[in-house]
This record gives C-alpha cells, structure tokens and sequence, in this order.
C-alpha cells in the first residue's frame, strides 16, 4: 500500500484521463457509485466503520486509474483545441528540468522561463515560445533571440495536448500510471524520449 498522497488518476468511462485525485475524492467516487471501471495497482484499501445489523465492516479499495461514468462529450470536442495553462512547474517538467541551451540538467529553483522571442522584441508568453534556462544561461541570452546571442536551442517548444499535461501536473507518476498516460500521448510527443531520457 502506498502512503495516503499518491495521487489517483482519472479517466471518463472510455479511458480518456481527466485529472488527478486525492484519496478521499476517489473514495467518494466509489461510494457514490461513480466507479465505471478501475485498472492499475491497489492503491489503498480504506475502511469505513462497522455495521450495526451484520457486524461486518465496510472497505474501499482504491485503484491507481479509475474510470467514472458520465458524458463527455463536450470535453471530448474542447480537448482537441485544449491549451494548458503555463505555469513554471510544468514547463520545467516538460524539458525535463534541463536547460534548453547548455543541456545541463538542475533542480526546479535553479531554472527559469526563457522566451525564445523575448517579451520586448513581440513574443508571446506562450507554450511555443518559451523553454526552461539555467539562470545563467537566461540572464547571457537577456533580451536577445537565441540567434542574436550566439545561443544553439537544444529542442523545440511545444504545446502539451491534454494528457500531456496532466502527467506534467502529477507529483509522483506511478509506473502504470504512466505507462497509461503514454498510450495516449501523440506519436509525435518529445515527451516520449525525454521519458526515456529521464529513466
């Protein structure tokens, strides 16, 4: 059994993720029924209190990935123009905590968001247009294309799809949970050998 802040992924009845849970959400999910299907490890087996008439005692165990029931189509459809709000973790996570410019990898408070067109020559504070730099590597580029600082950029940005992104928000990915979350990363994704550069 795991310890009580692993993380429970979620999914639609049909297996598209859809967020991550806490414990005691997914154990509300069973009790209400909401439970389609569940795969994966066991993850916690919680038990309730004992019934008076039986005597027995009431137990929820709870998987790494469960699937609930529920329509969503609408979220099916927002999914394939689904852009995911930026944020330091997740871009740190994406390039894998290395820096985009001199390949070194450091930990999260060492790294900062480069725009690769910086902010006063028109670019955006997007997905596409920024990646993760060392801070010293950040503050030689300064306001200047990577280009015009005589800079080589390590790999291209990216906007994660939706899938993605919920792996660059979880804390720590099971490995069937990842092995899952794979399966419906594009083909395409640089997630995939900058996974297999990570392991």
């Amino acid at each position: 059994m795991h310890d009580l802040t692993q993380q429970v992924l979620r999914t639609d009845a049909a297996g598209m993720p859809l967020e991550w849970l806490h414990y005691q959400d997914a154990v509300r999910l069973y009790h209400l029924g909401q439970v389609a299907y569940a795969c994966g490890s066991l993850l916690y087996r919680i038990h309730g209190g004992v019934n008076a008439k039986s005597g027995l005692r009431s137990v929820i165990e709870v998987n790494s990935i469960i699937a609930t029931y529920g329509n969503n189509h609408a979220l099916a459809k927002a999914r394939d123009h689904y852009i995911p709000p930026l944020n330091n973790p997740a871009l740190f996570r994406r390039d894998a905590h290395l820096c985009l410019y001199c390949g070194d990898r450091f930990h999260p408070q060492s790294l900062s968001r480069d725009h690769v067109t910086p902010i006063i020559q028109g670019g955006a504070d997007t997905w596409n247009n920024v990646v993760t730099a060392c801070r010293r590597c950040n503050n030689h580029k300064a306001g200047r294309s990577p280009e015009q600082a005589s800079m080589q950029l390590l790999a291209v940005p990216f906007t994660p799809t939706h899938a993605e992104y919920i792996y660059l928000q979880g804390r720590r990915v099971l490995a069937d949970q990842m092995q899952f979350l794979r399966a419906h990363f594009p083909r395409s994704s640089p997630l995939h050998a900058r996974l297999s550069y990570q392991s």
